[in-house]
């Protein structure tokens, strides 16, 4: 099996894989040296304790995949929070504060997301809910 973000993303909701890749994030022990993943012939649970692990590289590809599966699903649910904040009765001005960024800009990924992500019919509502440009 190919560890891929396609293949993981239909597996994992965003809370589980978020905790995969924390789990496995946490697991390696940040060593650069090539070739440094060690068998372990005990798998005996403390050496977790210790910090003495490192992930091999199916756990590394996991972690790979899943930070991207985690990404993707982070960047869908800015839709429904922008679109929860605009109903909300929030301007621009706070979504883009809670975004990091500009009003412009916030509002420009939105009607981006739009025109990607929804059908026409709920595309049209949430252009009504963006409002004009600030």
């Amino acid at each position: 099996m190919h560890i891929t973000p396609d293949a993981l993303e239909d597996e994992f909701s965003l809370p589980t894989a978020a905790t995969r890749l924390d789990f496995l994030s946490r697991r390696d022990n940040g060593d650069t040296a090539l070739n440094t993943v060690a068998k372990d012939d005990d798998d005996h649970w403390l050496a977790f304790a210790a910090g003495d692990t490192s992930l091999d590289v199916h756990e590394s590809l996991e972690l790979l995949a899943l930070g991207e599966v985690v990404a993707r699903k982070a960047h869908s649910s800015r839709l429904i929070g922008i679109r929860a904040a605009l109903r909300g009765g929030a301007d621009w001005e706070q979504i883009a504060a809670a975004l990091g960024g500009t009003p412009q800009e916030a509002w420009d990924d939105f009607t981006a997301s739009i025109a990607s992500d929804l059908d026409a019919e709920a595309a049209t509502a949430a252009r009504e809910l963006a409002g004009s440009r600030p």
